[in-house]
């Protein structure tokens, strides 16, 4: 008799749960259960279900109390895998990778390396009921930013001013036409970054999609 696999998903943010089902759904012997994202208190729930698997990806910051460290380790002491990417995923798995959490993509990526620090990194507002986001992640903006300035769009100090600005925006309200409305850059140049924005990869997207190819591979 094939063992069942039971895993469950925290997301709908980063990555919807369709999309989330065209990587990994269930099958005869897997179970994936998708989730909202997760909040303080999730885990212990979790628990009752015996999941063989954990995967945050989304998680809320302010609306309600975020997933704490040691709900994180009662999980990870059962035998249970937690891995971590995109947004809360990557933000828990940089500090508790020590302790066994799994961090894949480039969110975890820059956490753990120290590059960036804050939570307000990868927050974003959102609608509480379609769990649209409301405005734009400091790191997704960063990360097209940097890519902007490889692709010779915009200089270094021109992606400094508008990091700069995007900083100084309080993470509910960030988005791109006001950073680029704040900044000095001339409208010819404006119009060439945006075009480039509009086809640019959501990091966070790529990261939870990473997450969910990686569980896979694992239990395949």
């Amino acid at each position: 008799m094939i063992n069942m696999i039971k895993i469950i998903i925290y997301t709908g943010l980063s990555l919807s749960f369709d999309e989330a089902k065209e990587i990994l759904n269930s099958t005869d012997n897997i179970e994936v259960i998708y989730k909202r994202p997760i909040k303080r208190g999730d885990l212990g729930e979790a628990l009752k279900e015996t999941p063989d698997i954990i995967g945050i990806i989304d998680g809320v910051f302010h609306q309600n109390s975020a997933v704490g460290h040691r709900e994180i380790l009662k999980v990870l002491d059962k035998g249970i895998k937690v891995y971590g990417a995109s947004s809360m995923g990557a933000l828990r798995a940089s500090e508790l990778d020590s302790l066994g959490m799994i961090g894949v993509g480039y969110c975890y990526k820059q956490y753990a390396t120290g590059k960036i620090n804050s939570d307000d990194d990868v927050a974003v507002m959102l609608d509480s009921k379609t769990l649209e986001a409301l405005s734009t992640p400091l790191i997704s903006m960063n990360y097209v930013f940097e890519n902007a300035v490889s692709e010779n769009i915009i200089t270094p100090i021109e992606k400094n001013e508008l990091i700069k600005i995007t900083k100084t925006t309080y993470y509910p309200q960030r988005n791109y036409a006001k950073t680029l409305a704040l900044s000095s850059l001339n409208n010819d140049k404006k119009d060439e970054l945006i075009n480039f924005i509009r086809e640019s990869e959501d990091i966070k997207k790529k990261d939870a999609k990473e997450l969910l190819e990686h569980i896979k591979n694992e239990i395949n």
